[in-house]
C-alpha cells in the first residue's frame, strides 16, 4: 500500500493507454483494488508487510457520525471515495490505476488465503453491494426465493451468492439473450423474461425479494407483482430519473421498496470468509493496462462477463510511463 515516502509518479492510466493514444474516457472508476502491503506507519496494528489486501470505494468518513458508530461507514455523509474526491491532506484520491495506493488501515481488508487476488477484486465492491443487504434485510435463510433483475457485473454476484445461501434464484432479463448463462453457467434456478406478460402473470406473488441492479430507468410496477406479502425490492442500480409506482402495489401485500449501497467495510470481509467456504468465485477477464481503452469500448457494447480485471503489477507501468505520447 506504501507511504508518502515511497510514493513514485504514475501515468494516469484513464487517459492513456500503452501505445500513448489518447483515450475518449476523461476518467476511469479505478475501485475494486487489491496488492501486496509494502509499507506501514507506526500506528498500524491490522496489517503487515506482505499481506494480501483490499480496498473498496470508500477511504475515509467522519468517524462521528451515527452510521460511522454503527460501522456501516458507508452511509456517512462525509464519506471520502477512492477515486475522483479529495482526501483529508487535500490531495485527489486517484484509486488503483497506480504503483502504490496509500490507505488508512480501517478501510483495508485482509484477502482470505484460498481466494486468488484477481477473484477478490470485483466482490470488493459488486459482491458486497449484494451480500449487504441480503443480510441486513434478514434474507439469508435456506429456502427463500429471490429475484436478480438485471444481469450484469453486480448481477451475476447476486445468483452466486443468493444460490450459496440455499435460496431459489430467478434471473429476471428484458430478453432471453442471457438465458443460457444464467441458468448453465451461473446456476439460477429460472429465468423471467419481462416482457412476456403470460409468464410474468405465471410468476405473480412468487417472490420473496428482489435485487434490482439495473441502473437505468424502468417501471417498478411488473416487479412488485413479482413478491410475495412482506416482499422486499431491493433497488442497486444507480437511476438518475424519479421511479413511481401507484401506492396499492405496495399497500395490498405489506410490500418495500427499498435501497442499499456498496456494503461496509466489517461486512466486505465477512463476504471474503463466506466466498472461501462455499467456494464463489466471480467471471471476470483479465487485462493489462495497454488494452483498458478496447476494455471500455467492449464495456459499452456490454461484452463482458462479467467484470474486466486490470493486472496492474503485469503491465509494465514504469516502461510505458517513460514511453512517448503519440
Amino acid at each position: 500500500m506504501g507511504s508518502l515516502a515511497s510514493e513514485r509518479t504514475v501515468v494516469g492510466w484513464a487517459a492513456r493507454d500503452a501505445t500513448g493514444h489518447l483515450s475518449p474516457y476523461t476518467y476511469t472508476v479505478r475501485h475494486e483494488v487489491v496488492g501486496e502491503v509494502v509499507e506501514v506507519g507506526p500506528e498500524v496494528s491490522k496489517h503487515r508487510v506482505g499481506d494480501v489486501v483490499g480496498v473498496g470505494v470508500i477511504v475515509g468518513c467522519c468517524r462521528e457520525c451515527r452510521p460511522c458508530k454503527a460501522n456501516v461507514e458507508q452511509y456517512c455523509n462525509k464519506r471520502i471515495w477512492s477515486y475522483n474526491d479529495v482526501y483529508t491532506d487535500g490531495q485527489p484520491t486517484q484509486g488503483g490505476f497506480a504503483s502504490t495506493m496509500v490507505v488508512d488501515q480501517k478501510f483495508v481488508v485482509p484477502i482470505p488465503a484460498g481466494l486468488a487476488p484477481e477473484q477478490a477484486a470485483p466482490l470488493l465492491c459488486a459482491g458486497v453491494t449484494v451480500y449487504s443487504p441480503l443480510k441486513h434485510f434478514g434474507l439469508t435463510a435456506p429456502g427463500l426465493r429471490g429475484g436478480i433483475l438485471g444481469l450484469g457485473g453486480v448481477g451475476h454476484m447476486g445468483v452466486k451468492v443468493a444460490k450459496a445461501m440455499g435460496h431459489h434464484v430467478t434471473v429476471i432479463s428484458s430478453s432471453s439473450r442471457k438465458r443460457a448463462e444464467a441458468m448453465d453457467e451461473l446456476g439460477a434456478d429460472a429465468y423471467l423474461v419481462s416482457s412476456d406478460a403470460e409468464a410474468m402473470a405465471a410468476a405473480a406473488d412468487s417472490l420473496d425479494y428482489i435485487i434490482d441492479t439495473v441502473p437505468v430507468h424502468h417501471p417498478l410496477e411488473p416487479y412488485l407483482a413479482l413478491l410475495r406479502l412482506d416482499g422486499k425490492h431491493v433497488l442497486l442500480g444507480v437511476v438518475g430519473e424519479p421511479l413511481s409506482f401507484v401506492a396499492p402495489m405496495v399497500m395490498l401485500g405489506r410490500k418495500a421498496v427499498t435501497g442499499s449501497f456498496i456494503g461496509s467495510v466489517d461486512e466486505t470481509a465477512e463476504l471474503l470468509r463466506f466466498c472461501v467456504d462455499k467456494g464463489l468465485t466471480s467471471q471476470i477477464e483479465v487485462v493489462k493496462m495497454g488494452y483498458v481503452n478496447e476494455a471500455l469500448e467492449r464495456l459499452e457494447r456490454n461484452d463482458v462477463r462479467y467484470r474486466f480485471v486490470v493486472d496492474v503489477v503485469g503491465s509494465n507501468i514504469e516502461e510505458a510511463a517513460g514511453a512517448p505520447a503519440n
